[in-house]
């Protein structure tokens, strides 16, 4: 279970799976999830609950990965907190928008043909005047291609040009050049009537994720990344 810190308002814990223990990690403590309900007027949890939500996050399948898209989402915001204090600008840049996996299923749906979207983080990027908007999938290569290739079709019956542009995010080079392969095979040649790119994680940059590491995927290009 979660121990508790000398932080009043954060809960230290560790996952304890596969006969191993993951990092150390942070969450929302008791004294901060009731002052969060209070700033949202809502009602505060009980110290039962809140300690079985933690429980329940500790032991969470898909915590590895929300941490990733996190720190994809992070990575972008501190850019630009740090791009925005060295040019002393006084104009919005970088990360000034950033949806959650749920947000973006109740959000990005058509009542017409049920067609729901359901990215892992949906981000808005300013800078200099331009505005980006893009739905993030991030990949760790535990899932088969063929089903990650597959969302694509929910993306061109979504009007998904119109909102921004689609990014996959893997873990590895080799993955991202798998990746780009299967989207030839999945398309056919067709045009998916939206912007893709790919990046692949093992390849750092000091700008992270706001650095020139994306590779646009066409029907024309293939596996040919051009960053």
């Amino acid at each position: 279970p979660p121990r508790s810190t000398l932080f009043p308002y954060t809960t230290l814990f560790r996952s304890y799976t596969g006969g191993g223990t993951s990092q150390t990690r942070y969450a929302l403590g008791y004294l901060g999830a009731r002052l969060i309900a209070a700033q949202r007027a809502e009602k505060p949890p009980t110290p039962k609950g809140h300690s079985e939500s933690l429980e329940r996050l500790g032991m969470w399948p898909k915590l590895r990965h929300q941490l990733g898209v996190n720190d994809f989402f992070c990575a972008l915001a501190a850019y630009g907190r740090r791009h925005h204090e060295r040019t002393r600008g006084d104009n919005m840049s970088g990360l000034t928008q950033w949806w959650s996996e749920r947000r973006c299923v109740e959000f990005f749906w058509t009542g017409s043909n049920d067609v729901r979207l359901r990215p892992d983080g949906y981000g808005c990027w300013e800078e200099r005047g331009r505005v980006v908007r893009f739905f993030l999938e991030h990949d760790t290569g535990t899932e088969p291609l063929t089903k990650v290739t597959g969302k694509i079709a929910a993306y061109s019956a979504f009007p998904t040009d119109r909102f921004g542009v689609l990014l996959f995010s893997v873990h590895s080079t080799k993955r991202e050049i798998a990746l780009r392969t299967a989207l030839c095979r999945e398309l056919a040649g067709d045009d998916p009537g939206f912007v893709i790119a790919t990046a692949a994680r093992d390849l750092s940059h000091p700008d992270g994720p706001a650095g020139p590491i994306w590779g646009l995927w066409t029907p024309r290009n293939g596996d040919t990344v051009s960053h």
